[in-house]
């Protein structure tokens, strides 16, 4: 039987909130979850029937009409599994950003390229801090969804929307330095900023 992962988890704590049919539990996971774990739609898929085969979920089958739909709600197991989880320290953050990447190896391109990459940076910052934003002002104006949830979630959304405002101070300072030079070498007119490493 495959191991719970980190996914598995999130899906758990999910269908401690409410039982979800697998449709609604990825809507949610991508309102709730994708900035923070970001997975596939056929990952969260199969997800639940995982989550069955280890006892830690029932599901049952119930029809609107003709449709049919499965709904997942987590067991007394599936609860005790979550406290489990939760007693155990959690990995640290891991960044997955392409962008930067090409920003590290930016020396192979040229200066165009640099530039562009930083606008395309700036562009997904402001997308994200809209988004952010919109989502902290339903918060703060309805509770959300689940209202009586809001203390716990208002620790996680406050790290996102610092975590956005970090990447914007960043992207305005990389852009403001990179405006002076020429080429993306020291040969071609690169220049190391004087804060660079020291902040």
């Amino acid at each position: 039987m495959a191991a719970l992962t980190t996914t598995s988890y999130a899906i758990l704590s999910l269908m401690a909130v409410k039982p979800w049919t697998t449709y609604e539990l990825k809507q949610q996971m991508d309102r709730s979850l994708r900035a923070l774990w970001p997975r596939a739609g056929s990952v969260l898929y199969e997800e639940p029937k995982k989550l069955v085969a280890h006892g830690l979920a029932g599901s049952r089958v119930e029809y609107t009409g003709r449709r049919k739909s499965t709904i997942y709600e987590i067991t007394d197991e599936g609860r005790a599994a979550l406290r489990g989880w939760l007693d155990e320290p959690g990995a640290g953050p891991v960044l997955e950003f392409e962008a930067l990447v090409q920003v590290a190896f930016a020396d192979h391109g040229n200066i165009e390229q640099l530039r562009a990459v930083l606008a395309h940076i700036r562009a997904y910052a402001e997308f994200a801090r809209a988004a952010i934003e919109e989502r902290m002002t339903e918060y703060e104006t309805t509770g959300g969804p689940y209202p009586d949830r809001l203390p716990v979630i208002a620790l996680s959304a406050r790290f996102m929307r610092e975590q956005n405002a970090s990447l914007l101070r960043w992207v305005d300072w990389a852009e403001a330095e990179v405006a002076h030079w020429s080429g993306t070498t020291p040969a071609t007119g690169a220049r190391v900023p004087p804060d660079g490493f020291s902040g």
